[in-house]
């Protein structure tokens, strides 16, 4: 069998925002089935890189290719965008639709599903996450754990019927930030099954570190845009990378430096 092309490829990837750098020549490969944690201190471009896999901006030069195609076009200009679902550290759910509205929102959208066939896709992607009869609620009915695991079944709905058959790329953006300890776990549980549900790869920006040692299998230190260690997590739990051993230990002494983001 051959072996499958990857599902991420950075090559010299850069950003820049007007003349301030943000990601500096980038390279990463990405294979199906892999989870990986990207980590760093706030402002050091893990948001920015999101919005490069999402197909929200362009870099500014290098190269990205998802599942072999190159990305010379924003989501919204292409035909046939690649399946790339983000979810937001808000589960920014649309308020006026109930939970199944939301969920089914994209597909409803296409006009080729009877109300049955969505009804029946959106409430199996809910009890996937452990929701039940929660459908016909409102976002503001939910708590704010259960309104995550919402926006989780958005992401995990698919097109069954689509001659695509490359696994999703997953984006979750800071998913536990602000929950408690057992909301954390219950999320990161979800990550690891939603990844697998859709039979995906994802990547988790995070500085829970419990969230990235649970959700990935792969982790990357990015610091100034650049990226400066990558390991396994049982390598991210032992090793003494300066950079990787501050942000473990929460250090004020190190190579980061405090940012004013």
């Amino acid at each position: 069998m051959p072996k499958a092309a990857p599902v991420v490829e950075m090559q010299d990837l850069t950003m820049q925002w007007e003349t301030l750098p943000v990601l500096d020549q980038l390279n990463l490969r990405m294979d199906p089935g892999e989870r990986l944690a990207i980590v760093g201190p706030s402002g050091c471009g893990k948001s920015t890189l999101l919005r490069l896999l999402a197909g929200l901006v362009l870099p500014t030069s290098g190269s990205l290719r998802l599942f072999g195609n190159s990305q010379k076009f924003l989501r919204l200009d292409q035909t046939h965008p690649p399946d790339v679902r983000i979810v937001f550290q808000n589960p920014a759910l649309l308020a006026s639709l109930t939970v199944e509205e939301n969920v089914g929102f994209l597909l409803k959208r296409k006009g080729t599903f009877s109300e049955k066939s969505l009804h029946d896709l959106v409430i199996s992607c809910l009890e996937e996450v452990g929701l039940y009869e929660v459908a016909d609620k409102f976002p503001g009915q939910l708590s704010g754990g259960m309104q995550k695991r919402v926006s989780f079944a958005r992401a995990l709905i698919h097109d069954p019927n689509r001659e695509n058959e490359d696994m999703p790329l997953l984006l979750f953006d800071e998913p536990t930030a602000g929950l408690d300890p057992v909301a954390c776990t219950r999320i990161e549980d979800l990550i690891v099954k939603t990844t697998t549900v859709a039979r995906g790869c994802s990547i988790v920006v995070s500085h829970v570190r419990s969230t990235i040692e649970r959700a990935a299998t792969r982790v990357i230190m990015l610091y100034g845009g650049k990226f400066h260690w990558q390991g396994s997590i049982s390598e991210f739990q032992q090793s003494d990378n300066p950079y990787v051993e501050q942000f473990r230990t929460g250090s004020l002494q190190g190579p980061m430096q405090p940012t004013d983001h």
